[in-house]
């Protein structure tokens, strides 16, 4: 027993050395875990940020100024007044995301108790912006007629008070950022595993192992567990130092818990990525098969989409890739501050997966071995 642990820990500095001299999947890992993850973060934000926005203001009374005037930074550039004729032109060049028309006797219909409607004017070419900008137009507009009334802005017996919990102030980098670190564990795990089975054909060591007393599955289990390490690294640089101290988002779980969960999922990933390894011959291929089988687990985990909302057919096919009880654990770990009591369930479903998994990529590792022996 201990001459096998021997031979996996041997065999897995060899992959360590061997990766510290591949200098592009170095940059691409230190990469992943620095700068691509600020880039997700704040340059891919779904805010509603200095957006463009202008008023063609027919009324030119008090209540249209003070709507006017509560446009302001951040979330909106300062408001440009312009005419009515300027503003499809406007529009046609994107000079302008927003453009609301306050027609003329609007504030005297106001105080009359009239209804008088606003015209918003949308390019829903910036889709995310139009989208979320509509609402919070909306409700500036409403604050400030209810304001102006000194009434409330709806005539209910009921008010709605709205906590929103674990993002209060619905920051989309506190999303971004830990969806990213997700992401990358996925795409890593399974390149980096893939990579460093391609790597060994390319160079001929394939040949030095199988004239080994090595089994397969010491040949595997090396580069899970040396793959792993290097994705733990960067896992705990990625969150303690770019997103806790770069971006200061709050991690509210256990660290250690999050990392037992990366651990297991690596477990699955890893096989993948070996298994892939077996089934292509190049880089190249193994690039193709990358964007078959990873970009659709990245995109029906739940991380980008809420599970439910997919199709059902979809979430039983998901229910059997550990991705999907990854990204649970991972959001009610750091978002939730969950612990072991809440997320056990998915840690054993992500383990009998990846023990599956593990036996696959081992049978037709074997496979390819006995053939180019």
């Amino acid at each position: 027993m201990s001459k096998h642990i021997l031979n996996i820990y041997r065999l897995g500095l060899k992959e360590l050395r061997t990766l510290l001299r591949d200098r592009i999947m170095l940059i691409l890992i230190v990469y992943s875990f620095s700068l691509g993850i600020y880039a997700a973060a704040v340059a891919a934000s779904v805010d509603i940020k200095n957006a463009s926005i202008a008023f063609v203001d027919e009324d030119r009374s008090i209540l249209s100024g003070r709507i006017i005037d509560a446009f302001c930074k951040p979330r909106f550039n300062t408001p440009q007044i312009i005419s009515f004729e300027a503003m499809d032109a406007g529009m046609d060049s994107g000079y302008y995301t927003f453009v609301a028309v306050i027609p003329n006797g609007f504030e005297k219909n106001i105080l009359k108790g009239q209804k008088s409607e606003v015209q918003l004017n949308i390019d829903a070419t910036r889709m995310t912006q139009a989208g979320i900008g509509a609402g919070y137009i909306n409700q500036i507009i409403l604050q400030e007629v209810s304001a102006y009334l000194k009434a409330p802005s709806q005539n209910m017996p009921i008010h709605l008070v709205s906590n929103f919990k674990y993002n209060p102030n619905l920051t989309s980098s506190w999303f971004g950022s830990i969806n990213e670190v997700i992401n990358n564990i996925i795409t890593l795990s399974i390149l980096l595993a893939g990579a460093a089975l391609i790597r060994e054909r390319e160079h001929g060591t394939i040949e030095h192992l199988l004239v080994m007393p090595l089994y397969p599955s010491e040949i595997m289990l090396a580069k899970i567990w040396s793959m792993g390490f290097v994705i733990l690294l960067g896992i705990a640089f990625g969150l303690l130092v770019v997103v806790e101290i770069v971006l200061k988002v709050p991690l509210s779980g256990s660290m250690p818990l999050f990392l037992l969960s990366v651990f297991l999922l690596l477990f699955s990933t890893a096989s993948m990525g070996i298994f892939m390894g077996t089934v292509a011959n190049t880089m190249p291929q193994i690039g193709m098969l990358f964007i078959l089988i990873v970009l659709p687990l990245i995109m029906l985990s739940g991380g980008l989409t809420p599970y439910e909302s997919m199709p059902l057919a979809i979430q039983y096919i998901m229910s059997i890739s550990p991705t999907s009880h990854y990204v649970d654990i991972a959001k009610a770990i750091l978002f939730r501050g969950a612990g072991i009591d809440v997320v056990w369930k998915d840690l054993v479903a992500i383990f009998a997966i990846g023990l599956l998994f593990f036996v696959f990529a081992l049978f037709a590792f074997r496979r390819s071995l006995e053939v180019q022996r």
